[in-house]
């Protein structure tokens, strides 16, 4: 690809390197979450949400459990602080949660700010100025003393504002492009604004080290973190908080190793909305560590609302494939993957399993509101024999034999192949009842009586043609006694090969379900039978297979 020496490998490593972080296996608790749709996330629509639209995702956010929500920048605009107002006025922000807002190092910004946060319970006031080496030597083009002096003053500023300014703070500083500002100078202005600040155990700040543009593989940043972590001042004091962008591809990855590498809080967005290719994904971190036995404290348990309630707010599409989120990320069309999770699934059922191990599947979709019949095994060209017998099963209650769940499954097939297109269970199940159940063609059973005489005595009363006639044979049971008589009656030949029979539903109500398979010439023609009474259900179940034997 051409001009690929156009670019040079951007990092900024510490000036002590250690990599302790990568001994971990995995991340051991939650941290803390806040979420930065509102603002982040909002400033990055093509049409930023309104009001009302605000309100219920701020709700929405409350619901799922963050504890600290990112409102906006009150200061920019007249919108972001009439809803900063309206969350205070209206009472809406719950006392044990936080509320955060953003403002520049600027005395009339941020006496906007803390004109907007008046009377509020919680808050977070979150100071910013870019300390990048591109940033300061391309944009402010001043020396570093004066990028440490634009942070200090800002911190200061706080300090001032919150004494005067009814209502609860606690503060919070980013040293914006982190990842590419040179590290000493990052840890000495951080422990500038600390010193202003003067945090204890009981009082914390948060220091947040942005991936603001996403510039190099995940382990840097793990190395930038655990850096901070063993060297900024008054550590017991700070809390030190992650925020990633996904330019690389890679926010995930960058943050669970940040946690991994001594960070104590998380910024990011739900489905990764932000600016450029967005923030990082809070829902798939969050579910990363429930699927392995780690409680979030986060509650995604019914993704499908979630879901519908941000696309109708941000009128941004969730890609199919997004982990967890996706409406097809559950979704299996390949036969095996579909035979292997049909049979996962029924080793569940037979065996009392404490950990969730089914293949293909990473969690059990129920546990984040999806559904194996609908969401799971879905039906086209690819799929198999096993998914298709499992999709009638779950959704309709048939148990077909295995010869027939596999002539039924190629059939299917084909018919998607043909078709072009991926089918529904209600398209399947009109497809196996049309083929199959009750068929009543050429040959029609009107009625039939049993008597315990040579075996079992039959007499039945058929139409056949349009033509009615009465025959008596025996069988050394009911079904071979009818199936006698219809062989002999029409001058059919055949043998019963596979007879099975199950209650279709669970209830007083239940109706019973009968399969029938007949050998003719080295070939099973197959038909169901559903009743109220069983002997009639296998009756109908033969019958029918007789009829597909005919046509």
């Amino acid at each position: 690809m051409k001009n690929y020496e156009n670019y040079t490998r951007q990092y900024h490593l510490p000036p002590e390197v250690t990599h302790n972080w990568a001994k971990k296996a995995y991340i051991e608790k939650a941290p803390v979450w806040c979420s930065v749709d509102l603002r982040d996330g909002n400033q990055a629509l093509i049409v930023p949400m309104s009001l009302e639209e605000k309100i219920s995702y701020f709700n929405m956010l409350v619901e799922i459990g963050f504890k600290e929500i990112e409102v906006g920048f009150p200061a920019a605009s007249e919108t972001e602080f009439t809803f900063l107002r309206t969350l205070i006025e209206r009472d809406l922000i719950p006392d044990d949660v936080a509320i955060q807002v953003l403002t520049q190092s600027r005395e009339h910004i941020i006496a906007k700010t803390f004109e907007a946060l008046r009377g509020c319970k919680n808050s977070i006031v979150h100071l910013y100025n870019s300390t990048s080496v591109a940033q300061v030597e391309q944009v402010f083009r001043r020396p570093y003393n004066e990028i440490i002096d634009i942070a200090v003053t800002g911190a200061e500023l706080l300090k001032e504002y919150a004494e005067k300014t009814e209502g609860n703070f606690r503060f919070e500083y980013s040293p914006e492009s982190f990842t590419g500002t040179d590290m000493a100078f990052a840890l000495e202005i951080c422990n500038k604004v600390i010193d202003v600040w003067e945090p204890t155990p009981d009082n914390k700040i948060i220091i947040n080290l942005p991936d603001t543009v996403s510039c190099a593989m995940p382990h840097i940043y793990a190395t930038q973190i655990e850096y901070f972590h063993n060297n900024i001042s008054r550590r017991d004091s700070v809390i030190l908080s992650l925020h990633g962008h996904n330019d690389r591809g890679c926010a995930i990855a960058s943050t669970e190793m940040g946690l991994l590498a001594g960070a104590d809080r998380v910024e990011g967005t739900l489905f990764g909305n932000g600016e450029r290719t967005g923030n990082v994904d809070i829902v798939t971190l969050a579910m990363n560590m429930y699927s392995q036995g780690i409680d979030p404290e986060l509650d995604f348990s019914d993704i499908p609302r979630i879901a519908e309630l941000y696309e109708s707010s941000t009128h941004m599409h969730i890609y199919e494939r997004q982990p967890y989120s996706g409406a097809l990320v559950f979704a299996a069309f390949s036969g095996s993957h579909q035979d292997a999770i049909a049979k996962g699934l029924k080793w569940r059922e037979e065996n009392d399993c404490k950990y969730w191990d089914v293949p293909y599947l990473p969690i059990n979709p129920k546990d984040v509101g999806r559904e194996y019949e609908t969401d799971v095994i879905r039906i086209n060209s690819q799929s198999g024999k096993g998914g298709i017998g499992f999709l009638l099963e779950q959704n309709y209650g048939y148990t077909l034999p295995a010869k027939m769940r596999e002539e039924f499954g190629y059939y299917v097939k084909n018919i998607s192949d043909v078709k072009h297109k991926e089918l529904s269970p209600e398209e399947i199940l009109g497809i196996f009842t049309e083929r199959y159940v009750n068929i009543r063609t050429e040959l029609k059973l009107i009625e039939s009586h049993f008597v315990q005489r040579n075996g079992i005595e039959a007499t039945v009363t058929i139409e056949y043609n349009g033509q009615q006639r009465v025959i008596t044979r025996s069988g050394n049971g009911r079904l071979d006694a009818v199936s006698n008589a219809l062989k002999e009656s029409l001058g059919l030949s055949y043998r019963i090969v596979t007879y099975t029979e199950h209650a279709l539903q669970q209830g007083s109500n239940s109706q019973a379900v009968a399969y029938v398979g007949i050998e003719n010439d080295g070939k099973i023609i197959w038909g169901t039978g559903i009743d109220d009474d069983i002997m009639s259900a296998s009756v109908n179940a033969l019958v029918s297979a007789i009829n597909r034997l005919s046509a």
